[in-house]
């Protein structure tokens, strides 16, 4: 009998990234043969355990499938429902696995994400040592200026940090490219409206090496594992 850390083996079932999982846990979310149990490092096997994620039981870990999707405006990168909003989910309505996005996108950004059920690979992508780089475009009311490139390089202060891009540059008139690899909530709105520019498209278009590409706005496809070694390859 092989036992895992609970957080690992939730990640390991498709509940959700390993540090999503720690969070599941502390909010006294997951039961442990009927009892709460709110530390991660809880050690336990799913052939003689009883997992459960509120009151769901987790029987055992799951094939492992991995997506890119183009996620189009007005869609929540969450797995609960808010009201009638709809979310990434609703576009796997006939899958039997227990999927979450890693990381998020807000509602009104579009573009690149990435829906799997592994929490292993869901914790390399967001890792701060993997470095991975994040790509956006960006399109504005105002015509992007040398003195707006500037300030955007310089970055902003997103929560408790100042963050800096990793690299900006001028597509055409009111567009611009802008890397980060923060990855903290609105960085990139926080940081053109500090350039006092006024954003009416944001997309994400890279993740690492990984491309959006000719992928239309609502639609995705299967990752290959050339995509998933992509994805570090930068």
């Amino acid at each position: 009998m092989t036992k895992k850390r609970l957080s690992k083996a939730l990640a390991g079932a498709g509940v959700a990234s390993r540090r999503a999982a720690e969070e599941l846990i502390f909010m006294g979310r997951v039961q442990v043969n009927g009892e709460t149990v709110r530390v991660p490092q809880t050690l336990v096997d799913f052939a003689s355990d009883r997992i459960s994620v509120d009151g769901s039981l987790i029987s055992k870990e799951q094939e492992k499938v991995y997506y890119m999707v183009n996620k189009p405006k007005g869609m929540i990168c969450s797995n609960v429902r808010v009201g009638r909003r709809p979310i990434i989910l609703d576009m796997f309505p006939h899958s039997n696995e227990r999927l979450f996005t890693i990381g998020r996108l807000d509602r009104d950004t579009t573009g690149l994400l990435i829906v799997t059920n592994d929490g292993h690979f869901a914790q390399q992508v967001i890792h701060p040592s993997s470095n991975v780089i994040k790509e956006y475009l960006v399109k504005t009311v105002q015509e992007i200026e040398v003195k707006h490139l500037e300030t955007l390089s310089e970055g902003a202060r997103v929560d408790d940090k100042w963050v800096k891009p990793v690299s900006v540059r001028k597509v055409r008139r009111g567009t611009f490219k802008i890397a980060v690899k923060e990855g903290r909530k609105h960085e990139v709105r926080i940081i053109a409206e500090r350039a006092k520019l006024d954003v009416v498209e944001l997309t994400r278009i890279r993740i690492g090496g990984l491309l959006l590409g000719s992928l239309e706005e609502g639609s995705f496809r299967a990752l290959t594992e050339n995509d998933k070694k992509q994805i570090f390859s930068l």
